[in-house]
């Protein structure tokens, strides 16, 4: 594939490292000659635990599997590799998990790699401070903050946007590790320090950033954007894979409530006036994009323990118990609260939910399918300021759960444990409790750049 001289050739091997992509696509974008690799770490996506806990998501086998072969073919290539919000969830210890398996594989390959690492984690005391000035402010229906919440928190992480990324490239990296960036961050960076069309340049980086969900075909995952000075053209590369202006348009509606407008550090992007039209049968040319610059900020997200949990699992076979699980389950509910009340001397302060797997654990009062299924989960969720506490619950509600009977007058069941011990400790019961920007005048300000050289290639 031809590549011109005035344009930016973006290389985007999946939506989310760990994920896996098409080894032949990906060859086939390197040989393509890109002028970077872009490849996303993660999201919120999964909850607040990976982020409360600072930890990835996907194991370390898969991603140091892949994150070898995206080293090497940024060695081929011969240009920088960049991770936006690496580890799942972009905190300090993720960036620094996956720089120590940066580091493993340089010495296992034989590289010598100037590595630039971004990291995105903020200081409670700080926000205390820009919170108390007023450059916090309130995303809609944010969570009201204070500062015992900012210093609850087990990690915050500020987003970064192409600003952070363009500084990081700026500093010969062959790879960047960045915290916690916008998804589109890392895809937009370089387009827009070369000049390309701003508004192309974040529509671009949208539609690209899941990689080859923008297409006909999601799984290959590799795909190749080329930016120019009037707008980008979207390329799949899996052999499979075909984008339209169907799938192309529609990428602005995922993970975004208006099909329109996105909004990124520094303004927002305006894709009304776009136009999408298709070169041939597998690529999408687009132009018309707007950005409209405004006030700086960059989006807060924070995770802190909520409480602890403890879960038991029974499984109800026999069908009258099956057919009449709710009921069952409510009664469940009311003995074990009885229970705790009398033997704990606790009436409140904790919480008790059975949810029903194969009827309503998923939509609850909302589902309207009422099949009655051959067998129904019943999973008792108990959640309670300590993990000692959630525990003891759980084990109050054990009886019931295996023996309860739908009626007084009627032979004591047994019910299903697939598990011994019955009661399972979950941990920390982490939420998000931020949805906030903050104000800054100086992009760099709230973001760390470290820049190390490995290997000995």
């Amino acid at each position: 594939m031809q590549k011109l001289t005035n344009m930016t050739r973006v290389l985007i091997p999946t939506g989310a490292l760990g994920l896996g992509y098409d080894r032949a696509a990906l060859a086939l974008g390197v040989a393509n000659r890109p002028d970077i690799i872009a490849v996303d770490g993660g999201s919120t996506d999964s909850g607040p635990s990976y982020l409360g806990r600072g930890v990835s998501k996907y194991s370390r086998g898969s991603i140091k599997a892949e994150w070898r072969e995206l080293m090497q073919a940024r060695a081929e290539a011969g240009v920088p590799l960049v991770i936006g919000t690496a580890g799942t969830c972009g905190a300090d210890a993720a960036v620094d998990w996956l720089y120590q398996i940066t580091e493993e594989l340089a010495a296992e390959l034989g590289q010598r790699l100037r590595i630039t690492r971004l990291y995105s984690g903020q200081n409670a005391a700080f926000l205390t401070e820009e919170l108390a000035a007023g450059r916090v402010s309130p995303l809609p229906a944010a969570p009201p903050i204070s500062a015992e919440i900012l210093a609850a928190c087990t990690n915050i992480v500020a987003l970064a946007g192409a600003e952070q990324i363009q500084a990081a490239l700026a500093t010969g990296a062959d790879i960047v590790i960045a915290g916690r960036t916008t998804d589109t961050a890392i895809i937009a960076a370089l387009p827009l320090s070369r000049g390309d069309h701003p508004g192309a340049a974040w529509h671009g980086a949208k539609v690209g950033e899941c990689g080859a969900i923008a297409t006909t075909n999601p799984a290959t995952g590799t795909i190749q954007i080329d930016f120019d000075a009037q707008g980008f053209t979207f390329t799949p590369l899996g052999s499979a894979a075909r984008a339209t202006p169907y799938t192309v348009s529609a990428h602005m509606l995922y993970e975004n409530s208006d099909p329109f407008i996105l909004h990124e550090p520094g303004g927002h992007l305006d894709v009304t006036a776009a136009r999408y039209q298709a070169l041939n049968q597998r690529e999408v040319r687009v132009e018309g994009s707007k950005w409209v610059p405004g006030r700086y900020t960059v989006k807060l997200e924070g995770a802190r323990v909520a409480g602890y949990q403890a879960v038991a699992l029974a499984l109800l076979r026999e069908r009258r118990y099956v057919e009449n699980a709710r009921a069952w389950a409510d009664a469940v509910v009311a003995q074990t609260r009885a229970r705790v009340a009398a033997r704990l001397r606790l009436t409140d302060g904790y919480e008790l939910e059975i949810r029903l797997i194969g009827i309503d654990a998923a939509l609850g009062a909302l589902e309207n399918r009422h099949t009655v299924p051959v067998e129904v989960g019943a999973l008792a969720i108990v959640t309670a300021p300590t993990e000692a506490l959630a525990g003891e619950i759980a084990k109050i509600a054990n009886p019931f759960l295996l023996h309860h009977a739908l009626d007084e007058d009627e032979p004591m069941p047994t019910i299903a444990f697939p598990f011994s011990p019955a009661e399972m400790h979950r941990g920390a019961l982490y939420e998000f409790c931020l949805n906030h920007v903050l104000h800054t005048a100086d992009p760099m300000a709230p973001f760390r750049l470290v820049v190390t050289e490995v290997g000995n290639g």
